[in-house]
């Protein structure tokens, strides 16, 4: 990446499945990300637990000897209905109070295969990004095609002018964990004109308001 400004990166999260997957590249790919973040002096934030992916990822970082942080709703420790968290654990009360604990603390964002919690956490990262919440890279790790139809959809939703080419260079994909954490590194953020007059009170200051809103 010579010639390029690289962005300091110090912590990634990752999101991801629960479950391990039907191939077992799925399972490969999330230790090796792991080991590729270990080597690269990065931290992980994830969901916690050590189900499927998330403890494939979580368990690689930290034989790394990196810091792993899992947020984690309450609501998902009772019973050990996840696994114990490899690293410091933080407790919250929602989903949405863990989302964006996620954004404030991670410098970046991945996702491996997982299924509608993992396109959620995705998807809600970009609209936030979008719409100039937050500035920081965001990016799938494409593995034996597992994205090719998201991004097929995503730009296909370009084509049908519902998103801005602009707001399409928000997500980013690579094949490999290396490609793709130069393509966090290397990302400038771009905003919408019109969105970035937009003022947003830091989300942690909302949860009150937040938690309220997703009781009613």
């Amino acid at each position: 990446m010579e010639g390029v400004l690289v962005r300091k990166i110090k912590k990634i999260c990752v999101f991801c499945g629960a479950n391990s997957g039907k191939d077992v590249a799925f399972v490969n790919a999330a230790f090796h990300l792991g080991k590729v973040l270990g080597k690269r002096k990065i931290d992980l934030v994830y969901g916690g637990g050590k189900l499927g992916l998330m403890g494939c990822v979580s368990t690689a970082v930290a034989q790394h000897e990196r810091q792993v942080l899992g947020i984690i709703p309450s609501a998902f420790t009772i019973n050990n209905l996840v696994g114990e968290t490899c690293g410091k654990e933080i407790k919250v009360a929602t989903m949405q109070e863990r989302l964006v604990m996620m954004m404030e603390l991670s410098d970046a964002f991945i996702a491996l295969p997982g299924g509608f919690g993992t396109l959620e956490e995705l998807f809600q990262m970009i609209s936030w990004a979008q719409l100039n919440i937050h500035n920081k890279p965001i990016g799938v790790l494409n593995i034996n095609g597992f994205f090719n139809g998201l991004l097929s959809f995503v730009d296909h939703a370009v084509k049908q002018e519902f998103i801005t080419p602009r707001a399409r260079k928000i997500l980013i994909s690579a094949t490999t964990a290396d490609e793709l954490v130069d393509k966090l590194q290397a990302f400038r953020f771009e905003s919408d004109p019109a969105l970035s007059k937009l003022k947003w009170s830091p989300l942690s200051s909302q949860k009150e308001k937040l938690d309220l809103t997703l009781r009613l």
